[in-house]
């Protein structure tokens, strides 16, 4: 559908600081390769298919995974952060901001690696509540996601996330000396509300049992705000 109405009222917002955001299980900050690189490189070590869809790593020891922190830090553009967990206290995975430009309200999240202590925690999915909600409440309109198309994984997450399947783009790079093919995700600012309320009942401690289970998956209490399904999955 068409969409040319106006935006009177609309105002650029700003590039995202590097400030700490804490929530009740993850805590991100602005990577710092002396304070996190040692523990990102342990914990990203127990797994080297982690990498299979970035194009750098794995790194064969912490002296080269801070060298790649480092050059990292620098940037403006990715901004990258360390994750922690705050049930064990480790940084275990890092994501960015990047492709960021004010000028249409458009962010997207990306360099997303977490470490296998990470994955599938409450730890993991509120890193990514965490960035969604500074996007939007910072007043950016679209909040992207994109992935190797090969990775299934990947696009799980994004639609898990509440992000929208929009398409494939054939041959959209080289990694690795291989081919890919580069699935598009995004959410909008009118979908954020639901999407804010889907993910505090998910990340509420009453959404997981005695065990840590959880008793609705976030899955199914973003599926009514997602515009389009990703044929793939």
């Amino acid at each position: 559908m068409r969409d040319d109405r106006p935006l009177a009222d609309w105002t650029p917002p700003e590039r995202p600081e590097f400030r700490t955001r804490a929530g009740r299980y993850a805590v991100l900050e602005r990577i710092d390769p002396d304070a996190h690189a040692g523990d990102l490189h342990r914990a990203n070590s127990a797994d080297d298919a982690i990498w299979d869809f970035l194009p750098y790593g794995p790194f064969a020891s912490s002296a080269r995974y801070h060298r790649w922190a480092r050059e990292m830090a620098a940037l403006e553009d990715p901004r990258l952060y360390a994750v922690k967990s705050c049930e064990s206290g480790h940084y275990c995975g890092v994501a960015s901001y990047l492709r960021i430009a004010p000028e249409a309200g458009s962010i997207e999240v990306g360099h997303i690696n977490f470490a296998p202590e990470l994955q599938r925690t409450p730890a993991a999915t509120e890193a990514i509540y965490l960035m969604m909600s500074w996007a939007f409440e910072a007043g950016y309109r679209r909040f992207e996601w994109k992935c190797d198309a090969a990775n299934l994984g990947s696009r799980r997450a994004a639609q898990r996330f509440g992000f929208s399947f929009e398409g494939i783009f054939r041959q959209a790079a080289v990694v690795k000396g291989r081919n890919r093919d580069t699935a598009w995700f995004a959410c909008i600012d009118a979908e954020w509300p639901a999407l804010k309320e889907a993910f505090e009942a998910w990340l509420a401690p009453a959404n997981f049992d005695a065990n840590g289970q959880q008793r609705e998956s976030l899955g199914a209490l973003t599926r009514l705000v997602r515009v389009a399904s990703d044929p793939a999955l």
